[in-house]
């Protein structure tokens, strides 16, 4: 009789990704494949033969204008916009709270349809601005460092809930384009064929932007999400979409060492990787996913990633606490490692950021610098990346939501609440 492997912190198992039907039976648009939404249109009525071109005009007014309001798809016809109306909706996540640093720094806690929370954080700098988008309500790696690893895994995010802070970050920064798109008719009345143009062209560039980067560093793991991420980043790189190119989304794992090599062929973005650590002992304190897949198997996986090479180096995230993994030692045997590999990386050193309840203080300033000037004259660029947004306790390791793991049992006995409570108010 097989033994059923027993989950546990070492040797997560995802939960699986079930998209919450919304209140109102409507289909949310963004996160959909272009396929997807062909194929939802002609479900909702609109004839096959036109299905595919209004997916195409619809995609371009959601993706590359960041239009809500299915009255202002100019070029589509009034019939069409309507059922549009009826059957679907843009949407973004509702902002349950806001917040802004006094770097600058913007953290935003976001609520979804279902009631649980996840956080996203904008970073901006002289020369770019980078999203910190989250995969997962809570995580399965209970890092010891990590404010998020003190949450249990609530759920997967979805596509379109991945995709949606990305969007939301834009509303906030005004970053959809307000110029004149090119001309169309409007297809206000019946003539359903005169506006069978493409959708219209918008003047907007990559240049001048504020949100220029992504990173897949917020809460969860995002190769224990590994479809929806996929999903999500493919919308976002879609030229005719967001349009953010693969060379400015890096995503970071704690080291999910089968599906690395996936992550490169599939998805094609830079890849982090949270080490922390050079021991055995260390690391499989402080990132316990290591007992499952040791140093050596990561850094091979490393060494393996597709398109990684000196122009697109591997980054090595690096938390510094004291007394744990930042002695001179710990610096000579990360240099050695990433020379044994071979491997085109460089090593961000990050001062650990304190949170209610931590066992762990960050190393001292002078430490760090030590750290770093000999992992530099080992030759491997290793910054000092500078605390940003700790005073709204949005900076590395400090995301948190709310949101709990809730029992199916208790699912069901507030599903059963709810339904009374409607059944009594309709009474």
């Amino acid at each position: 009789m097989p033994v059923m492997q027993i989950p546990g912190f070492i040797d997560p198992v995802p939960v699986p990704r079930v998209a919450s039907l919304r209140a109102d039976g409507k289909t949310a648009i963004v996160g959909l494949t272009r396929t997807e939404l062909t194929e939802a249109l002609t479900t909702a009525g609109i004839p096959a033969k036109q299905a595919k071109m209004r997916a195409s005009q619809v995609w371009h007014w959601v993706y590359h204008r960041g239009v809500v309001d299915f009255d202002l798809m100019a070029n589509i016809a009034r019939d069409t916009r309507t059922v549009l109306a009826e059957h679907f909706v843009v949407g973004r996540p509702e902002i349950a709270q806001a917040q802004v640093s006094t770097d600058g720094t913007r953290k935003w806690l976001l609520r979804f349809d279902d009631g649980n929370e996840a956080e996203c954080v904008f970073i901006p700098d002289a020369d770019r601005g980078t999203l910190c988008v989250s995969a997962q309500v809570g995580c399965t790696l209970n890092c010891r460092f990590c404010f998020t690893g003190t949450m249990k895994l609530v759920r997967n995010l979805t596509p379109g809930e991945i995709v949606g802070q990305v969007m939301l970050a834009r509303d906030a920064l005004g970053e959809w384009p307000t110029g004149a798109a090119k001309p169309v008719a409007r297809a206000d009345d019946d003539d359903d064929d005169a506006d069978d143009d493409d959708a219209p062209r918008g003047n907007y560039t990559s240049e001048g932007r504020m949100l220029t980067n992504i990173v897949m560093m917020g809460m969860g793991e995002p190769l224990y999400n590994f479809e929806a991420v996929k999903a999500a980043l493919g919308i976002v790189m879609d030229a005719t979409g967001l349009g953010l190119s693969k060379r400015r989304i890096t995503l970071s794992t704690s080291g999910v060492v089968p599906m690395m090599a996936r992550a490169g062929e599939e998805i094609g973005v830079n890849l982090a990787v949270s080490l922390h650590a050079v021991t055995k002992e260390v690391r499989d304190e402080i990132v316990p996913i290591n007992k499952r897949y040791g140093i050596d198997e990561l850094l091979a996986a490393c060494a393996a990633y597709p398109g990684a090479n000196n122009a697109r180096r591997i980054t090595f995230e690096y938390v510094m606490l004291k007394d744990k993994n930042d002695s001179d030692d710990d610096a000579r045997e990360l240099v050695r490692l990433i020379r044994k590999y071979r491997l085109p990386a460089k090593v961000n050193l990050i001062p650990f950021n304190p949170w209610p309840g931590s066992d762990y203080l960050c190393s001292d300033p002078d430490r760090i610098a030590r750290f770093s000037d000999i992992v530099f004259r080992g030759g491997i660029s290793a910054p000092v990346r500078r605390p940003r947004g700790r005073d709204i306790m949005a900076a590395c390791g400090q995301l948190k939501s709310a949101s709990e793991k809730i029992s199916r049992a208790e699912l069901d006995r507030r599903s059963a609440e709810k339904e009374a409570g409607w059944v009594d108010a309709a009474a």
